[in-house]
């Protein structure tokens, strides 16, 4: 059998019938109900699937976890992740002698392996499998693609406005469509940058994520007012589909081949 071993490096044995699961990680909460598992917890931004999720209790954020009403879950995992939380909680969440697992995809295909840890510290091999497949499929899909090579920033913050460097999930997914995130000079995964004419000139497109910061059109409009030179290089992106792992990287990969076809 595999080991089954989390991105920090740790083994954990399966775990068996009565297993209670907290998810503070919003695409592992939608991957773990996509895998027919129950979580008992999640945070507040654990949003899909929205016709199951609040079968979960919120016990607060993915950085400010409520510990009474975890500990009132009477829980024994806890999914973590690298980039969404912090050390600290995670050390905090060991030391009550929870089972702590932590995740890191980098790579797209990463999710393979997440999906075959979930799949086998909780008894949903086959399910698993059957989406290991489907990820296959979409993933064979993309990368079979002649696509032309773009260059882009990809936007996740303003005030200040905030990009992503190329070590990031979502830089390794829109690579999969020729599409290179410009790399900032600071080694910061998520650096702030200052809007100047040679820095638009130099991309193909500037991309607006739907989240962390909730863009919309009405900002996508004043960010072309405020510079004409993005006309026709700017737009709105579901920041879902490009930047949750998980369950929800099948429909992210067919998303790709339509947007960016």
């Amino acid at each position: 059998m595999t080991p089954l071993r989390d991105a920090a490096g740790v083994e954990h044995a399966p775990a068996g019938d009565g297993a209670r699961i907290v998810s503070l990680v919003p695409s592992i909460t939608e991957l773990l109900f996509d895998l027919d598992l129950a979580p008992v917890g999640r945070t507040a931004f654990c949003v899909h699937p929205k016709d199951r999720v609040r079968e979960a209790r919120s016990i607060g954020g993915t950085k400010t976890v409520n510990m009474d009403k975890l500990a009132a879950l009477d829980a024994t995992h806890v999914v973590v992740n690298i980039d969404e939380t912090p050390r600290e909680l995670a050390d905090t969440l060991a030391a009550q002698s929870l089972e702590v697992i932590v995740t890191h995809p980098v790579q797209v295909a990463d999710n393979l392996g997440l999906y075959r840890l979930m799949g086998g510290l909780f008894g949903r091999e086959a399910a698993a499998e059957a989406l290991c497949a489907r990820f296959q499929a979409a993933y064979d899909s993309v990368t079979a693609r002649d696509w032309p090579d773009r260059k882009a920033a990809y936007l996740i913050w303003k005030d200040p406005w905030m990009t992503v460097s190329r070590d990031t999930y979502i830089s390794r997914m829109l690579a999969l469509a020729g599409i290179d995130t410009l790399c900032w000079v600071g080694g910061d995964r998520y650096p702030r940058l200052d809007w100047t004419d040679d820095l638009i000139a130099g991309l193909d497109l500037i991309l607006l994520a739907t989240e962390p910061f909730p863009f919309t059109a009405d900002h996508l409009a004043a960010f072309i007012a405020a510079h004409p030179a993005a006309e026709g290089k700017a737009r709105l992106v579901d920041g879902e589909m490009i930047s949750w792992y998980g369950s929800r990287a099948v429909a992210g990969l067919g998303y790709l081949e339509r947007e960016f076809t």
